[in-house]
């Protein structure tokens, strides 16, 4: 009975969340990856945000291999909510619908989690690919080596912490989540994973790990960082970020005046021509000091004047 209690609780149970919108090409490979996991003490959800193609055709057909989700379209963040809400599991990995998890993934993540209590989450490298799963010699986490990691101070102290990875590749004890999410949301940033991760690191010890346990598949514009109108995305996801942290986390303001900073940026760097952007950042500076007012311009100028000398 004690050999039984115990290989249960060295067992947790993981619950892998996958958001899908309109990707019913890729979504039979994401589920897949998903349920085929060496380590087989998981539940997959599958959060469905208003598909209109085959999508829900291709979810029914696992009948009660996984839990559907089936919703209005509401953006990313909500799929984070709905997700979670819906989970069991002690650990939370997210997965996009167009992305693939390495079939030891979750056993890996479980060893981390199970390495110290103090590890909060586990964020990881990933291995881009083209459309058809060819790896591609581009790398978005560079630098990556394993190691146990506390950003908490840089968050604290209005610092942002160096390069985290997307959705595929962050992983969360329960616990953690639970002071994260429900988040706020709203169809003018419909996608983002900005808020989730900056609050776990600002919340909890955490750990990098520099095993590409995801394939990330690049495919059109999904990739911010490949996109024409990157920098307009990332002033989008920063300014409302911005907002959310200041409003939910009001101890990590200095963080979110760094972030709005690095918006206004941003903005000014692409003709500051985004109406709605321009108005979020003047209510979230009508009820800022004139101090943090002179912070977040001050900010916004050096790495503005810094975007400016950077050769073309």
């Amino acid at each position: 009975m004690k050999e039984k209690l115990h290989k249960a609780e060295s067992q947790p149970l993981v619950s892998i969340i996958i958001g899908n919108y309109n990707y019913d090409r890729f979504l039979s490979q994401a589920i897949d990856s998903a349920l085929n996991q060496t380590y087989r003490n998981v539940e997959v959800i599958v959060v469905d945000d208003g598909s209109k193609d085959n999508s829900r055709e291709i979810i029914a057909s696992y009948g009660n291999k996984i839990t559907p989700i089936l919703k209005e379209n509401g953006g990313q963040p909500s799929n984070y909510n709905a997700g979670f809400a819906a989970s069991k599991g002690q650990i939370i990995c997210f997965l996009d619908s167009d992305d693939i998890f390495q079939a030891n993934k979750v056993a890996k993540i479980v060893k981390i989690f199970e390495f110290s209590e103090q590890i909060a989450w586990c964020f990881h490298s990933l291995q881009l690919t083209d459309e058809k799963l060819n790896y591609l010699d581009i790398v978005t986490t560079k630098n990556y080596t394993s190691r146990q990691c506390d950003f908490r101070e840089l968050i604290k102290t209005g610092r942002i912490p160096p390069h985290l990875p997307p959705s595929s590749g962050l992983c969360f004890r329960r616990t953690l989540l639970e002071q994260i999410l429900p988040m706020p949301t709203t169809k003018a940033m419909p996608g983002s994973d900005h808020y989730v991760k900056f609050m776990a690191v600002g919340l909890s010890e955490g750990f990098i790990l520099g095993d590409d346990l995801t394939l990330q598949r690049i495919h059109g514009s999904n990739m911010g960082t490949l996109r024409s109108d990157a920098k307009k995305v990332r002033a989008r996801e920063y300014t409302y970020t911005s907002v959310w942290v200041k409003q939910q986390f009001p101890f990590f303001r200095k963080f979110a005046n760094k972030l709005l900073s690095v918006a206004t940026w941003l903005g000014w760097s692409t003709g500051n021509n985004d109406s709605e952007n321009i108005q979020v950042i003047r209510n979230y500076l009508s009820s800022t000091s004139t101090i943090e007012k002179i912070y977040i311009y001050l900010h916004a100028i050096y790495y503005y004047l810094n975007y400016l000398r950077q050769p073309n």
